[in-house]
């Protein structure tokens, strides 16, 4: 018996896959650009991904906001996005600074 959750299933609208998706990429970022070393920061073409990933995040609970009634689903989803748009600056700007 296979297990079917809602965030493996990419027609389904998840939350939790965009705030994965969220986490992922901005760790990932952190790791490319050599975060714990202050001395020598690094931008690596390899961010897109994870510039890519915030982007998708954002995607995913944008996805959750088709609702035309306001609820508490829905501004907990508009919190995420804005954070995740933090996460999205944060990446490109790791990306393209140093």
């Amino acid at each position: 018996m296979i297990l079917r959750f809602s965030i493996v299933r990419l027609r389904t609208k998840s939350l939790a896959r965009g705030v994965v998706l969220a986490v992922v990429a901005l760790a990932g970022s952190l790791w490319l650009a050599g975060f714990p070393a202050p001395d020598a920061p690094q931008a690596t073409n390899w961010q897109m991904v994870a510039v890519a990933l915030a982007g998708w995040s954002m995607v995913e609970t944008a996805r959750c906001l088709s609702r035309r009634r306001w609820n508490l689903q829905h501004a907990g989803a508009l919190i995420l996005l804005y954070a995740e748009l933090m996460i999205l600056i944060l990446t490109v700007f790791l990306w393209l600074y140093p």
